[in-house]
């Protein structure tokens, strides 16, 4: 399963770069400049044609592709020989005015906050349904086995286990999963949580607190999960107890059953029979799981996946549906910059920052979840999800580093400020640093990457 997801994320992540790359060729051709190669995907070339000047190929490796520009060759001659500045001819990338070379290179970018922007209109518009659970919650702080002994903002703020959040900061809340959208990029930012306990409505402020492992806010809640089966997994304790989708688990160990947060808890005591009570149709059975502790430790798996809730979009009309693209692609990009932000605060760098191998994994990882469930909400999350890394390398590649396209844009506005062209060598040791940068970010994040798989 973890092939299937890599390789599934790999055709998403490289369709990504293969728009960024594609902005970059259009803006190209329309400023001047001959582009020599654009090529989908890496490596050894499979197949090409040449059409007007331009060759276009299909190489190995399908992680996205590139956009080669005339004037490369050049800029090499002029860094070996010292030049004071590139030898420029007809269709080079430095032979035009610097305002086309920065367009040229904004373009990438660019096309890929549109690429977000137009998907997410398209999926508003055709409708998506997604799998989370309601916004009844369970206080963490109730489950020490669980949750460890410190204290938790929900807790300390008088949230309680089995309240249901209708909003927060006045913004309504449907589902878990919008908790968790309105929470996560708000650490140490006072939330008003709006709730439901009993006939009572009580405003709560709660202040999330910085998870340092994960970059994201956390108020220590869990959904509330009824205790009814969704599916077993095939050979696992509950398929051979007879367990079956819909069955609803009352009692275990001794304990009554209230949300699946208590099976858990008992299961984190590693037993190795574990007698359950529950219904169907009805009807009350009594049966008794073996259990087996994992090779990895942790609490022993029953192999029941519980029933989830499914969540359907609003209906809305095409400038509905432009709005909430264009809405949600802004919200991203604005968590993108908070995200950032947060590395500067001490998050645990060695857990929270992650590389091309897990992304691509996360890519494959959340379409496969989707497909369980059909078609079109497998297409609608890999797309969601795709769009939220395509607003990342937006934001990433405008970054005035050295090697990125950003990097490039600050030389293009130098140039076009003094009215001189930069000195090759000058330019040379500026893309070095760069690439010094990036090639730490690399290793930095491949090994959080592999250790990340290994502990899959």
């Amino acid at each position: 399963m973890v092939l299937l997801d890599i390789l599934i994320g790999l055709i998403g992540l490289g369709i990504v770069i293969l728009v960024h790359e594609f902005g970059h060729f259009v803006a190209a051709k329309a400023s001047g400049v001959d582009v020599e190669v654009f090529s989908v995907g890496w490596g050894k070339k499979l197949l090409a044609f040449t059409f007007r000047g331009t060759e276009y190929r299909l190489s190995l490796f399908p992680l996205g592709g590139y956009c080669r520009m005339k004037g490369e060759e050049q800029l090499r001659r002029a860094i070996e020989n010292d030049d004071s500045q590139v030898v420029t001819e007809k269709g080079s990338i430095f032979a035009v005015h610097p305002i086309k070379r920065l367009v040229t290179y904004l373009a990438g970018p660019v096309s890929n906050l549109i690429f977000s922007m137009v998907v997410l209109s398209i999926v508003w518009l055709v409708g998506f349904t997604f799998q989370s659970y309601d916004s009844r919650i369970v206080v963490l702080s109730d489950y020490p086995l669980l949750a460890g002994s410190k204290s938790y903002p929900a807790a300390e703020a008088g949230l309680r286990s089995g309240d249901t959040v209708t909003a927060i900061d006045g913004h309504a809340v449907h589902s878990f999963q919008d908790i968790e959208k309105m929470v996560a990029p708000n650490p140490g930012k006072l939330l008003t949580f709006s709730i439901k306990r009993g006939d009572q409505s009580l405003a709560i402020p709660v202040t999330p607190r910085l998870d340092r492992s994960t970059g994201a806010a956390l108020v220590g809640i869990s959904p509330w999960v009824e205790p009814v089966v969704g599916s077993v997994r095939r050979d696992s304790s509950a398929a051979i107890a007879g367990l079956k989708a819909g069955d609803r688990i009352t009692m275990a160990g001794g304990h009554e059953i209230h949300n699946t947060l208590d099976l858990v808890n008992l299961l984190h005591s590693q037993p190795q029979r574990l007698p359950i009570t529950y219904l169907r149709d009805g009807k009350s059975h009594d049966v008794t799981l073996i259990l087996s502790t994992p090779d990895k430790g942790g609490a022993p798996s029953t192999g029941i996946v519980f029933k989830t809730v499914t969540f359907r979009s609003p209906a809305v009309g095409l400038i509905g549906a432009i709005s909430h693209g264009v809405n949600e692609t802004m919200n991203t990009l604005v968590l993108t910059v908070k995200s950032i932000g947060l590395l500067f605060k001490g998050i645990n760098l060695g857990q929270a920052v992650s590389g091309p191998i897990r992304i691509t994994y996360y890519v494959g990882e959340i379409a496969q979840a989707g497909f369980k469930f059909g078609i079109g909400e497998g297409l609608a999350s890999l797309f969601r999800f795709l769009c939220i890394l395509s607003v990342a390398l937006f934001f990433m590649n405008l970054l005035p580093i050295p090697a990125l396209d950003g990097g490039l844009i600050v030389l293009s506005l130098i140039e076009l400020i003094s009215g001189r062209s930069i000195r090759p060598r000058i330019f040379y040791r500026y893309q070095i640093v760069g690439f010094i940068l990036i090639f730490g970010l690399i290793i930095l994040t491949t090994f959080n990457d592999v250790s990340f798989l290994i502990n899959q």
